[in-house]
């Protein structure tokens, strides 16, 4: 079974800005824009976000230098965390989420996340799913990208000792779709749990359920 790894953030209340990310804490990181190579996706970004998440990748590491392991885009309204939410390893195991406005390209600010053993375990086992790994968790967000708007992109453990990016996408019919991208040579596969319809079938016509009536 997959699962994704993610490290808990640690309950930060100081207010950035003028109120925005009320959850992040201030550690003078926040300013800082995003001067990347800008990467376009094959669909219209959902609601007012221009930033793909190629760019807010490269500007939290700008930020925050280190492994992005995880990219992830709330766009609900009234969400102090509003934005791209971009977790990076630092050294050892320590590991921080920084906060992108998607509409610029921002670093609104930054915090440690949760220091627990839990947390620590997360880490290093990002770190093994990673090492000899040549594809970033942006090289995967631009593979993707001919699919469809990135929103998410997240490392994966699938409870074997491998991996890959999970990287979900908004295509142009609005349809969240969810894609795997390889470690190792960035190929592009279909997540198969999300080729499943309702009916039990797949996107061939198949029956998945084992029922052959």
């Amino acid at each position: 079974m997959k699962r994704k790894l993610v490290i808990a953030a640690a309950v930060a209340s100081v207010a950035i800005g003028a109120g925005t990310a009320a959850a992040f804490a201030d550690d003078g990181a926040h300013g800082t824009t995003a001067d990347v190579r800008t990467v376009r996706p094959a669909a219209e970004a959902p609601g007012s976000t221009e930033v793909t998440a190629v760019e807010a990748i490269a500007a939290a590491l700008k930020a925050r230098p280190g492994t992005a392991v995880s990219a992830d885009l709330d766009t609900e309204a009234g969400d102090d965390d509003r934005g791209w939410e971009i977790e990076i390893l630092g050294t050892g195991t320590t590991s921080y989420e920084v906060l992108v406005d998607p509409a610029t390209g921002r670093v609104l600010g930054t915090r440690t996340a949760g220091e627990g053993a839990d947390d620590a375990d997360d880490v290093r086992e990002a770190r093994a799913l990673l090492k000899g790994s040549g594809v970033t968790a942006a090289e995967a967000a631009g593979t993707a990208a001919t699919k469809g708007f990135v929103t998410s992109v997240d490392l994966d453990d699938d409870g074997a000792g491998a991996g890959a990016w999970d990287v979900e996408t908004d295509g142009s019919s609005a349809k969240e779709r969810d894609w795997n991208v390889a470690l190792t040579d960035a190929r592009l596969t279909t997540d198969r749990d999300d080729d499943r319809h309702d009916d039990g079938r797949d996107d061939d016509g198949q029956d998945e359920t084992g029922d052959d009536d």
